[in-house]
């Protein structure tokens, strides 16, 4: 199936008491480029990330936001460092003593003092961890998959049309193109009735310089690998795999038939029908830059 190269999706989920948030975003480019952004204390899982986006995505600057909650964690341990306290209380009372002065001292008191008290985070089970962002990221990714394949519908709709359009163009050239020979039979007909001032005509040298410009205009072999470049991508639109760099490949050969039929036609009606015909290959073009 087509899938776009943009889209978003987004999946929540918890790591023990640690609420995770997880986004992927991507637009158009022409290789995949993944940014996995994640707060630094957790770089560490940065590339087994990349790596699950990786192997489900092949092109496209694809943005991946983890958003890690701690708000609701019990995470912060509060210590106590005693051999200190038991210092400051020495040393208080010994001040007491010297000074006369009464030797109460309260809990309050010694937490006045530096270092007495002191708050660290709890190590955080960096696999676990991983493991849990991980699987909220596959379930992100497959959200951001359906955004992708309905739009993927819209660009296959699209192009599918526009298929349809460019074989009407190609039949119309095909109409055209024997219209073309025999108006270069009359207009040589009538250049050598000029010339020569008589109408005694040799008619098998007009038919011989006939048949030598049907055989530089005629366009048959490239309407028929034009039609054959159609089928192609038709059947490409049916695979269930990227298809946007052979869609890009094989446009270009659109253009290289296109522009062969309008070098050999030579009269108005062609020339319009080969502008109509590389504008929608154009716009196929413009399509396929959004295709994964």
């Amino acid at each position: 199936m087509i899938k776009s190269m943009t889209g978003f999706g987004s999946a929540k989920g918890n790591s023990g008491k640690l609420e995770i948030t997880v986004e992927v975003k991507s637009v158009n480019n022409r290789h995949l480029d993944c940014t996995v952004k994640i707060p630094r204390v957790f770089s560490s899982i940065e590339e087994s990330l990349k790596s699950i986006v990786q192997n489900n995505i092949s092109r496209g600057k694809v943005d991946v936001s983890v958003y890690i909650d701690s708000s609701g964690s019990d995470d912060i341990e509060i210590k106590v460092n005693h051999s200190l306290a038991k210092s400051y209380i020495t040393a208080l009372r010994e001040i007491a003593w010297d000074n006369e002065l009464g030797s109460e001292i309260s809990v309050t008191d010694l937490t006045r003092y530096p270092d007495i008290l002191q708050a660290t985070r709890r190590e955080v089970d960096t696999d676990l961890l991983s493991k849990d962002i991980s699987e909220i990221l596959k379930f992100a990714l497959d959200s951001f998959d359906k955004m992708r394949i309905l739009e993927g519908e819209k660009l296959k709709a699209d192009v599918t049309a526009r298929l349809c359009e460019i074989e009407k163009l190609t039949a119309m050239a095909e109409e055209i193109s024997p219209e073309t020979i025999a108006l270069y039979k009359n207009k040589l007909e009538n250049k050598i009735t000029e010339v020569l001032q008589s109408t005694s005509i040799d008619e098998m040298r007009i038919l011989t310089e006939v048949a030598i410009f049907a055989e530089r205009v005629t366009i048959d072999e490239e309407t028929v690998r034009l039609r054959s470049h159609i089928a192609q991508l038709r059947e490409l639109l049916e695979l269930d795999e990227p298809v946007g760099r052979k869609i890009d490949f094989l446009l270009q050969e659109f253009n290289r038939e296109a522009n062969t039929i309008g070098s050999k036609g030579n009269n108005a009606a062609m020339s319009k029908i080969i502008v109509d015909l590389k504008a929608e290959i154009e716009k196929i073009r413009e399509q396929a830059q959004n295709i994964e």
